[in-house]
């Protein structure tokens, strides 16, 4: 049962290790409540929590979702699952495994302990989008045999099984649409669009674009998302989602390695590939719904958002 002495929660959040995890714990703990942050460590780092050793509203636990997890706590937040393609498509089975397995699991907790719980689905739920912008009644076209399926499905799956058990159970749930994010501690291998850019653009390798650069992604920096997803938890219980968070302003590709290039003084050059099977040629958040529900909205801009991120990635490649 949630405990009711004393309004300090604690919070449980897998996948804390990783880039959204853990800049989900700084800002719990500076909210003044105890984490425990889970994580198999398999895309998540220590590095991204190193600086949390030593305080003790903090605990790190190393587990995978996919197995029975027993813990104490009253909010959970269900992050853990590897989110870029690299990663996701290296052990494709494992990843479905924690898609579906890691929901049962940290649902039927959450049920136990009768606390709300909450996902963190992704924008990849609807898949190459045949609407734009993309909003939460639009039921995707997703590719179910395909070699992000693992992925793009498993948190179609994912997001199945919060439902059920919010109708079959009754449990508080809270389901999250997760765009394109961007920010400090990001993978420097993780394959994805921004850190591959400024990695490139910092060696002056050169820029690998995809197709002819013309698709879009909108990208949102790290402490707006997170900002949403808090906003998102605390909401009334008759909200349970899905909501959309991310940034709506869009860029192409070639957009955003010409930023990159011009804030980093790169000498790389643009090169260009094929496009990768079933990418998206689109993707752009209709976030009316988190503005009228949460207040919520972006505030940096891609400008600012990218220093503090090149900034980060300087000091890896130092």
């Amino acid at each position: 049962m949630p405990r009711l002495y004393e309004s300090r929660k604690r919070v449980l959040v897998t996948g804390g290790a990783g880039f959204l995890g853990s800049h989900l714990i700084d800002r719990l703990l500076a909210d003044g409540h105890e984490v425990l942050c889970v994580d198999n460590l398999f895309t998540g780092t220590k590095r991204n929590i190193d600086h949390l050793h030593g305080q003790p509203r903090f605990e790190f636990m190393r587990h995978d979702v996919t197995l029975p997890l027993y813990v104490e706590v009253d909010e959970i937040y269900n992050l853990a699952c590897p989110a870029s393609p690299v990663h996701y498509q290296h052990d494709p089975v494992q990843t479905t495994k924690t898609s579906v397995h890691g929901a049962i699991n940290m649902l039927g907790l959450a049920k136990r302990l009768k606390c709300r719980i909450l996902q963190a689905s992704t924008s990849e739920v609807y898949g190459d989008p045949a609407i734009h912008p993309q909003h939460e009644d639009y039921w995707g076209n997703v590719n179910p045999i395909g070699p992000r399926s693992c992925y793009d499905e498993g948190k179609r799956c994912a997001e199945t099984l919060f439902f059920d058990y919010n109708r079959q159970h009754q449990l508080d749930i809270k389901v999250a649409r997760i765009f394109n994010t961007y920010g400090p501690r990001m993978h420097r291998a993780d394959g994805r669009v921004v850190s591959n850019f400024i990695v490139q653009a910092l060696t002056n390798e050169p820029i690998t674009l995809y197709g002819d650069g013309r698709q879009t992604r909108s990208f949102c920096y790290v402490d707006d998302l997170i900002d949403g997803l808090v906003r998102l938890m605390n909401s009334p219980a008759g909200f349970i989602g899905p909501v959309n968070l991310g940034n709506p302003g869009e860029f192409s590709m070639l957009e955003l390695a010409r930023e990159i290039v011009r804030q980093t003084d790169s000498a790389s050059e643009i090169v260009y590939r094929p496009l990768p099977a079933d990418d998206p040629k689109q993707r752009q958040p209709d976030i009316a719904l988190a503005q009228a529900k949460l207040g919520w909205g972006p505030e940096v801009p891609l400008s600012e958002g990218l220093k503090p991120t090149i900034a980060y990635f300087r000091t890896l490649i130092d």
